[in-house]
């Protein structure tokens, strides 16, 4: 249906489909344009604080140890060209999950001097090593000169959660290990309800961040099953906490967000979640998924007070822009902590699998 209103022309869809509009002029076309009408999409938008803990696939390299032996301080890990970063998937061919799995297999190679046989995960490609274990003078106990982890944890803010699928999005960006700098790999994780019990303010050349609590033993309010550049995503087992919208509201996509006012959701104190204003000051409308599409600027005294601008912990918190969900805040600008950048909402509910084009899509 077409509407013509102060010398500007209008097009509203009255049911999904594509079609081929060709504009005309005295009976000349001048431009054909493509249509595509896509369904509309509600979700969700979160903004509550989240505990974050992940189990990586195998155990992953973090470090190297000295070990001290009868013939001085030596590193078998290093020794047997073992990389930080590495993440050790199986041992004589047997599957390896955490960290307490190693030990059986070091005592054994200790006591036999036959070599492990490591199959390790490298920068995605598969590479194996021989690691012979020394013994450390002081205890008597078999090392391999390495430090591992099994495991990461942290806080973010829920981006938005499909109330069909019960599908949720979160953080907007990979979560990397502190050490390695590497994104983990996920194989499976967990999200808690989180307390937000102080804010680190932010300076220029010195992030902020919110200090939140949360234990192993808090329940569990959904899953982790994947870690991607665009957040983390999962299901979700439990209610969350009430927000400000408690009903789903519609998404605008990439292309569709403009320059100018806007509102964040986040919570900068126990768990309440509230709006502050901010302004979307660019808006790059990316036809293909990417990182980093929206630079927004914090606006709101009263959030310029409490944390100066964007702080750690805020990552995830969902922006809307006349009543739509339009992304997530993902990084904060190091030299100007009241500035960062924002990821597409379009992008975060595509990598989560969820169907925004009225087609089945699969979940990557």
């Amino acid at each position: 249906m077409l509407s013509k209103k102060n010398g500007s022309l209008s097009v509203k869809a009255k049911q999904r489909g594509e079609e081929t509009l060709v504009l005309q002029v005295a009976g000349m076309p001048i431009k054909q344009v493509d249509v595509n009408v896509l369904p509309t999409l509600k979700v969700i938008p979160g903004g509550q604080s989240i505990g974050v803990k992940l189990n990586t696939v195998g155990v992953l390299v973090v470090g190297y140890h000295l070990v001290e032996t009868e013939n001085g301080k030596k590193s078998p890990g290093e020794a047997a060209g073992i990389q930080i970063g590495d993440v050790i998937t199986a041992i004589n061919g047997q599957k390896i999950e955490n960290m307490s799995d190693l030990s059986p297999f070091i005592e054994e190679a200790g006591k036999t001097g036959k070599p492990l046989h490591l199959t390790i995960l490298r920068d995605q490609h598969s590479v194996t090593a021989k690691l012979v274990p020394l013994k450390d003078k002081h205890d008597d106990v078999y090392r391999i000169g390495l430090y591992i982890r099994d495991s990461a944890a942290g806080i973010g803010t829920m981006t938005f959660y499909d109330p069909k699928s019960k599908t949720y999005g979160a953080l907007g960006h990979v979560i990397s290990d502190m050490d390695t700098k590497k994104p983990i790999l996920v194989q499976n994780g967990q999200i808690m309800r989180s307390t937000v019990t102080s804010i680190e303010k932010g300076t220029s050349g010195n992030p902020g961040e919110k200090l939140a609590r949360f234990s192993d033993g808090e329940e569990m309010i959904g899953t982790v099953t994947n870690n991607s550049p665009f957040g983390i995503f999962g299901k979700l087992t439990k209610p969350l906490p009430d927000s400000p919208f408690t009903k789903p509201i519609p998404i605008a996509l990439a292309s569709q967000v403009k320059e100018g006012p806007a509102k964040i959701l986040t919570v900068v104190e126990n768990d309440k979640v509230e709006q502050f204003d901010v302004e979307i000051v660019s808006n790059v409308p990316q036809k293909f998924p990417a990182t980093k599409g929206l630079v927004i600027r914090v606006t709101d005294p009263r959030l310029l007070k409490k944390t100066g601008g964007i702080v750690q912990g805020m990552s995830g918190s969902p922006i809307i822009q006349d009543g739509k969900l339009v992304g997530a805040v993902t990084h904060v600008f190091v030299n100007d902590p009241t500035s960062g950048y924002g990821v597409h909402i379009e992008w975060m509910l595509q990598e989560a699998g969820i169907d925004l084009y009225g087609r089945q899509k699969k979940a990557s």
